[in-house]
């Protein structure tokens, strides 16, 4: 039997070195880091780290039963994907999408847009519990939206998606929000009520920021006439309020706890029903030389829920909110999710993860320290082990004992994974959030994450709450704040 041996820091580091050199060369030699080179940069990493874990005796069995488990563990939110690249089709050829565009450029003011984007999207994902959900249905709507006003697609994007993680993150319905404080050891309701104390100070600043932008932004460079993405609309679609039904109906399906699957494959469906009964002239558009009406509706819902679907209105530059590419559309993003599971499979298989975290570990001294080397944790797993869950479970299990050893509370280390775990997941290209959230909306990673304002401001909220903490503490020379320590000896 061949003796496992600890990899060095070094050994553990280096194929995490290569993969950020090859997805550097990636990102400055293709258009499309998404369409294959990331994806292959992913396997070459792995291909490393397998290398890595042969030299230190795990055997080709150990390594390949992690890669399947780890993928396993992903297959859900694939699966999601693939929904909401259905879901996506249906709603568009529905006229839902079209519908909410429509009525959502009579409501909202162009310069208060990028605030109300926040505030709708964190109702919704609130509401729902799904970020995912919330960014496939009422996200890709408001990006539509705020297109059709002139504002920059990047900037509507980072608005959206820091509304949609605000809800994941305090909803008590959302995943992360139940898995945390069970990895922390503490419940639901005492961790949100402790997330507020850095949440909402983040939010805050991310909306007056939001606010700052619309009243500062220039729409008279505006590429798109209002008034003429209405008519464009109307005329090719049936709009009318009976469309709303659809989304409203996901929306209290979802608030019913049905899980997020079935809810999905409800709204997909819904969508196909109501394009078949509001939407006949887009229907035979799509059909093209198929006369019967129940045979064309048939084939263009079936079109819609798997392929390619654009339409053709009056104005040019609305063609492009009017496009889908069903669940082919979500092919790339499936190919780098599995690819980036390879990866941390092979990584955590010989502990290669747990090497390179043990100093972290060791060398946290104070509460402040050991908040932001969990903060860090958690950034670094979502980065290398490309799973939003995964940043949540490992760093929880890892720090469990040392907040409880320094007297802390778990409601501070699951705010901690929330805040830094659950958040920056879609700031990362090669994450499962990061890599769907890009596809659904149709906008790069890198180029929407700078304006994630809510998502960047979490991390360094929760490690300024912890310094603050203890500073005002030793001020007052008081019982510690909100919930902090639970036994004072030996804290810092």
């Amino acid at each position: 039997m061949t003796t496992k041996r600890e990899a060095t820091l070094f050994m553990a580091l280096l194929p995490i070195l290569i993969l950020i050199a090859l997805l550097t060369f990636n990102v400055l030699l293709f258009d499309d880091t998404l369409s294959g080179a990331n994806q292959i940069a992913l396997m070459l990493a792995a291909a490393i780290a397998g290398l890595v874990a042969y030299r230190l005796g795990y055997g080709w069995d150990s390594v390949r039963k992690k890669i399947v488990a780890t993928i396993g563990s992903a297959m859900p939110s694939i699966l999601i994907l693939l929904l909401i690249g259905s879901l996506a089709g249906t709603w568009l050829i529905s006229g839902v999408v079209p519908a909410m565009i429509y009525y959502g450029l009579d409501i909202i003011s162009p310069k208060l847009f990028l605030f109300t984007a926040v505030v709708v999207s964190a109702i919704v994902s609130v509401a729902t519990g799904s970020s995912w959900s919330t960014i496939a249905t009422i996200g890709v709507a408001l990006l539509g939206i705020g297109q059709a006003i002139g504002i920059n697609e990047a900037i509507v994007a980072g608005a959206i998606i820091s509304g949609a993680y605000f809800g994941d993150k305090m909803s008590p319905l959302s995943d992360t929000t139940n898995l945390a404080p069970a990895m922390a050891g503490t419940d639901l309701f005492t961790h949100i009520r402790y997330m507020t104390f850095t949440t909402v100070p983040s939010m805050t600043i991310t909306l007056i920021i939001f606010l700052v932008i619309g009243f500062n932004y220039d729409f008279s460079n505006a590429s798109i006439d209002v008034q003429n993405v209405k008519t464009a609309v109307d005329t090719t679609f049936n709009t009318s309020p009976l469309l709303f039904l659809v989304p409203v109906i996901l929306l209290t399906v979802i608030v019913l706890k049905v899980p997020p699957l079935p809810s999905l494959l409800i709204g997909t469906l819904l969508g196909g029903i109501f394009a078949i009964i509001f939407q006949p002239d887009v229907i035979r558009s799509i059909a093209g030389d198929i006369e019967n009406y129940t045979t064309a509706s048939y084939y263009s819902v079936m079109q819609a829920m798997f392929g390619d679907v654009s339409l053709t209105t009056t104005n040019e530059n609305v063609n492009d909110l009017l496009s889908t590419s069903g669940m082919r559309g979500m092919l790339d993003t499936v190919w780098l999710i599995l690819s980036a599971m390879v990866f941390g499979g092979v990584m955590e298989s010989a502990g290669l993860l747990r090497r390179i975290t043990q100093p972290i570990v060791k060398y946290a001294k104070s509460t402040g320290s050991l908040v932001a080397s969990t903060v860090g944790t958690c950034i670094f797993f979502n980065t290398t082990a490309s799973d939003q869950y995964i940043a949540l479970v490992v760093p929880g299990r890892m720090y469990k004992k040392t907040y409880e050893d320094k007297g802390l509370k778990p409601e501070v280390l699951s705010r901690t994974l929330e805040d830094s775990g659950t958040i920056t997941s879609v700031l990362i290209p090669w994450n499962t959030c990061g890599a769907t959230q890009s596809r659904v909306l149709g906008v790069d990673t890198w180029a929407y994450a700078p304006y994630a304002f809510f998502n960047i401001i979490s991390p360094f909220m929760t490690i300024l709450f912890a310094y603050l903490n203890i500073k005002i503490r030793r001020l007052v020379k008081t019982e510690p704040g909100p919930g902090e320590i639970q036994n004072p000896t030996g804290s810092k």
